[in-house]
């Protein structure tokens, strides 16, 4: 019998990380268990302070090239995040840790417009929330998203935003300014319209309505709005594909891409803790899917599959995808990339673009 469970959070463990000393093993000695659940587990914030605010990558297989990440940990506790493992850097669990541990960047804003400041700056889209969600709940209390999209209307700087939380609604009266200007897409995660697979997978996120509600509001408002079904879980939520499509276009969504499950480093056992936790009889199903599209093992980091995988079920899921998004009248995803050419450095003269 698996012990209860905290049914306000998506890991059902909290494994060491990779860079831990020691591990810590359950064992079952045969004494009864006690099923009452356990009390829910506080967020706790702590202070990061970082010297900068934007990071860089170059994987080919990622549509930006440039992110901010105010939070580091998301209290949305999606348990297939891939940036679960981020936290064993800090010693601390890609499980229970990553979504209760939250580490904020007070000085965001002020960080983000001194790089906008320095000599020979040149400006390209940023996603903000490309690792962990900028509208995650305590994105009430800090505010930390909304000075971040002032400071990029201020400098006339293109930005992207990747979501499934509501409270981006909170910030359409500068998300609409910006996208007067051609300066923002916001892409929304929608990975099930059933609310109560959505509250297992990912506890602590707007539901499934909520999100529809996101694309309709945004999209009428005149924001570039497209929708991301990620991740596709093999016998958990794959039967959706097309439900999800259809309903995303008529709420009004632009696009929609779609990334397959991947399970790198310590995320792996983990989501396997939590598949056999809510779904012991497709456990070993679901698994052996996953094997199947990377080459038998649970993750392969090949930059060419790792998002859609390889094999006649990813196969199988690209045409079902392909045909769902073309019935809806949805492009496909496209680049985050948004207009450079009115970047100004406020109060400074001779600037690059135009002045509004």
């Amino acid at each position: 019998m698996n012990p209860p469970v905290d049914k306000t959070r998506g890991a059902v463990s909290r494994p060491a990380g990779r860079f831990a000393q020691t591990t810590r093993e359950a064992l079952d000695d045969g004494w009864p268990q006690d099923d009452d659940a356990p009390a829910p587990l506080a967020t706790q914030l702590f202070v990061d302070h970082a010297r900068s605010i934007i990071s860089s990558n170059t994987s080919p297989d990622v549509p930006f090239s440039r992110s901010i990440n105010p939070i580091q940990g998301c209290e949305h506790g999606c348990v297939y995040c891939y940036a679960r493992p981020d936290h064993a850097y800090r010693d601390l669990s890609p499980g229970l840790d990553f979504e209760t541990q939250l580490f904020h960047k007070p000085e965001a804003a002020a960080l983000l417009r001194a790089a906008f400041d320095k000599p020979g700056y040149q400006p390209q889209t940023i996603v903000v929330g490309g690792s962990t969600d900028a509208y995650q709940p305590v994105e009430r209390q800090l505010g930390l998203t909304r000075q971040l999209l002032q400071v990029f209307l201020d400098y006339r700087h293109p930005v992207g935003l990747i979501t499934k939380g509501g409270g981006v609604l909170r910030d359409l009266d500068l998300l609409t300014q910006l996208a007067q200007l051609d300066l923002v897409k916001v892409m929304v995660s929608v990975t099930t319209l059933d609310n109560s697979l959505k509250r297992r997978m990912e506890p602590r996120t707007a539901s499934p309505g909520m999100r529809l509600r996101m694309i309709r509001e945004l999209s009428a408002a005149g924001v570039p709005t497209g929708v991301l079904m990620a991740p596709i879980i093999p016998f958990i939520n794959d039967a959706e594909i097309e439900a999800v499509v259809a309903a995303v276009a008529d709420a009004g969504a632009s696009e929609v891409g779609y990334v397959m499950l991947r399970l790198p480093y310590e995320l792996h056992p983990m989501f396997e803790d939590w598949l056999a936790t809510h779904y012991p009889a497709r456990h070993e199903r679901v698994m052996n899917r996953i094997r199947d599209m990377r080459g038998g093992k649970a993750y392969d980091s090949d930059f060419a599959q790792r998002m859609s995988g390889r094999g006649p079920y990813a196969e199988l899921i690209r045409q079902r995808f392909d045909l769902a998004r073309r019935r809806a009248g949805l492009s496909a995803r496209q680049n985050a990339a948004r207009r450079t050419d009115l970047f100004r450095v406020p109060g400074r003269p001779h600037q690059q673009g135009f002045d509004f």
